[in-house]
């Protein structure tokens, strides 16, 4: 029996971005083929819910038939959909090595942030922009 401590607060464990997306199946086959990430689960017939994951980045993907954003509104305001997080400069220079071999659509290229990380921005097939960024030492 476990015994709770009368300050203690509530811990949260985990976060998923929510990426909307037009066409399903072919944004979970580029979360899986090209990003790396796996299945955790689909959901509807067709299948129109569910959540990709890689290590501890968790991604759910929701169809949408409507526009979600206004036209070209992501690329003019640098909006991000996601941001996931990687321990070091030389995981991040592997990763982004091998997006660009994957011929993963870069949005921004492995760079120097002026406050202390390195970052590289990818997009989705729906136009979702998601940053990788890790400490720059």
């Amino acid at each position: 029996m476990s015994q709770t401590h009368p300050h203690s607060q509530p811990i949260l464990t985990s976060i998923a971005a929510h990426l909307y997306v037009r066409d399903f199946k072919a944004s979970t086959d580029f979360f899986t083929a090209k990003l790396g990430f796996t299945i955790d689960f689909v959901y509807g017939d067709p299948p129109f819910y569910g959540q990709v994951s890689r290590d501890n980045a968790r991604l759910a993907l929701r169809s949408m038939d409507e526009s979600f954003f206004a036209a070209d509104i992501r690329e003019r305001e640098d909006l991000l959909s996601a941001s996931i997080t990687l321990g070091s400069a030389d995981e991040i220079r592997q990763l982004f090595l091998a997006y660009q071999a994957a011929d993963v659509p870069i949005a921004q290229p492995l760079r120097d942030e002026p406050w202390g990380a390195k970052t590289f921005i990818v997009k989705d097939p729906d136009g979702n922009l998601i940053l990788f960024a890790a400490p720059a030492t």
